[in-house]
């Protein structure tokens, strides 16, 4: 019933704990206000004062959702950090994602992003990775650029663009976004472009393969996987019986 009753806070956020017994005794549960006003605060839920406004999708047939992700390579989204190296000259960070698996596909480092180049950096991803349905971005110049807005529609990606000064609709890249920073760039001192590029895509590798995610139950998004491959085929001929093998 605990399980239930969080599980129908989670789908009702403006409910409060009245609500939800109602609902309850609908399906069926023979439980009082108090009990449950106590499970209530047991298990810490709330609701807001406030709720930040989001946006919807709309279909062609008038219903509408919220844009969740439900399979990898649903939803992606992108978005910048800035960062200095010690000639104070400023760079970018262009960080990508899949807001299912809650992988970083791709952490490209360069003094300006141009349209152009979001559009290369994406070609790539989409020839290593597959084409997303949709991609989540603020309203930055670079996202809302006709070059980038034209492109992305013939290659079959729908773009899901935030409301303007609401960061919470683009939460999986904030989130990442945060991460970034506090695990990595509050630590880092960078001479060079290169030198950023090398550190930044050895923290994403460990982020995806090594770092344990708690919204994933404590896993990796892409753990390593180890396989054995034979380094000469048997040869029995040749009393070579048992090939040796190496881990890749």
């Amino acid at each position: 019933m605990t399980a239930r009753m969080i599980q129908l806070a989670c789908m009702y956020g403006r409910y409060g704990y009245r609500q939800i017994t109602r609902m309850l005794r609908w399906e069926g549960w023979r439980v009082s206000y108090k009990r449950i006003e106590r499970l209530w605060r047991v298990a810490g839920l709330k609701v807001p004062q406030k709720q930040p406004k989001r946006r919807r999708l709309w279909l062609n047939d008038g219903s509408c959702i919220r844009l969740r992700p439900e399979k990898p390579n649903h939803v992606w989204s992108y978005d910048f950090v800035a960062e200095r190296t010690t000639d104070t000259r400023a760079f970018r960070i262009l960080t990508v994602i899949d807001e299912f698996t809650h992988e970083c596909l791709a952490l490209p480092v360069a003094r300006k992003f141009r349209a152009h180049d979001i559009q290369g950096i994406m070609s790539e991803l989409f020839l290593e990775r597959g084409v997303p349905d949709y991609i989540r971005s603020d309203n930055g110049p670079e996202f809302v650029a006709k070059e980038l807005k034209d492109w992305l529609p013939k290659v079959g990606v729908k773009t899901a663009y935030i409301e303007p000064g609401s960061p919470w609709e683009n939460g999986y890249n904030e989130s990442f976004n945060g991460k970034l920073r506090f695990e990595l760039l509050d630590g880092e001192i960078f001479d060079t472009l290169w030198e950023a590029r090398v550190i930044l895509e050895r923290w994403r590798k460990e982020y995806n393969t090594r770092r344990p995610h708690s919204s994933l139950g404590g896993l990796p998004p892409a753990p390593e996987a180890w396989i054995l491959e034979p380094k000469t085929k048997p040869m029995p001929w040749l009393g070579l019986t048992n090939p040796v093998y190496s881990v890749t």
